[in-house]
Parts: C-alpha cells; sequence; structure tokens
C-alpha cells in the first residue's frame, strides 16, 4: 500500500499544501496522512503514519523537508520503517529507501537540508539583531500585563483560570501570573 504524507509549517502555505495532496493522490497513496505544523511541533500525523505503516507499504512524501527535520530525525524515521519493513519514497529527488543508492542519497540529501535550515536560522538571527541595532525590533508585546486588570475582574467573578485563559486567549499559566503578581 502506498502511503502518504503531506506537512506544511503554517496554515499560509496552503496552496503548498494542497500541491502536495493532489501529487501523492495522483501517484496512487491510498490513505494520506496531514497536518500543517511547524518541523519542529509534535506531529501526530506523521507518528500516525509511521503506527499504521505494515510491512511491503510505501511511505511517499513529496520533499525530504516535509519528513525529516535533521539528519537524526530522518534516520530514526528509517530505523523505524525498515523495522516494520517499510520503504520510504520521496518524489522530488526520485529517492528510494529499497535501494542502497537511495539509502545512501537520503543521507547525503539529509545533510544538506539540515545544513540548509541552520544556515536559514542564522541568516534570521543575524537579522534580528541588525534589526534590534537600528531599533526596529522590539519583539512582541507583553499580552498578559497588558491585560492584567481585566484577568482580576473576571478572577473577581468567580471564573476559574482555566475559563478566563479561554475567554481571552491565552496560557492558563499566565493567567496565574497574572493573578499572583504583586501589586503595584
Amino acid at each position: 500500500m502506498l502511503i502518504g504524507y503531506a506537512r506544511t509549517s503554517t496554515l499560509e502555505q496552503e496552496a503548498g499544501f494542497e500541491a502536495q495532496v493532489r501529487e501523492l493522490t495522483a501517484l496512487g497513496c491510498e490513505r494520506m496522512f496531514q497536518e500543517q505544523v511547524s518541523s519542529v511541533a509534535p506531529r501526530a500525523q506523521l507518528e500516525a503514519a509511521l503506527e499504521f505503516a505494515r510491512h511491503g507499504d510505501v511511505l511517499v512524501v513529496t520533499k525530504l523537508d516535509r519528513l525529516a527535520r535533521s539528519v537524526v530525525h530522518m534516520g530514526k524515521i528509517i530505523e523505524t520503517l525498515d523495522a516494520k519493513g517499510v520503504s520510504l519514497r520521496i518524489l522530488d529527488m526520485g529517492v528510494d529507501s529499497t535501494t542502497p543508492t537511495g539509502r545512501l542519497m537520503l543521507n547525503v540529501l539529509g545533510g544538506v537540508a539540515q545544513f540548509e535550515r541552520e544556515m536559514m536560522l542564522e541568516r534570521q538571527r543575524e537579522g534580528i539583531a541588525k534589526a534590534k541595532l537600528e531599533g526596529a525590533y522590539k519583539g512582541r508585546k507583553p499580552t498578559v500585563r497588558a491585560r492584567s486588570e481585566e484577568i482580576k475582574a473576571l478572577a473577581e467573578q468567580g471564573i476559574s483560570m482555566g475559563a478566563i485563559a479561554t475567554r481571552l486567549g491565552i496560557g492558563k499559566g499566565s493567567v496565574h501570573r497574572a493573578l499572583s503578581a504583586p501589586k503595584a
């Protein structure tokens, strides 16, 4: 059975996400696992795909970076697939893990992908540092401090911390910190 896995990092990447799903469907993937989460966030659908895969199945992704976040992560995925007798196919590279050449290509390309990601993060850090020096970057506004009076007013009405957090769209821990902060 061909099992497709599609992922994008953000909801704004909808077009890319739909393109992945179309490509995997056109290839004949009978079962599709899809999610829109960051590569560093827990990926429940990837875990579900790995769990679902059985001996003789093929896990198919459109690009390597949609699957693994690093060489180590890719190695763990391949190890899991190998233990179950499942192969991996990466469409944009024409790589198939059932061949020695395919396995070599996965390792080399995984290293390149990790290098590319680290370079992007380095450029991002440099850009933020430059913007801070120029006074253009101030970070995000502290949401809880700005809403502490509103949080305290809701708490005085007898509303639970969980309900306050849900109503205001903030974490329960943030509500707790606002309520336990010393009065100014």
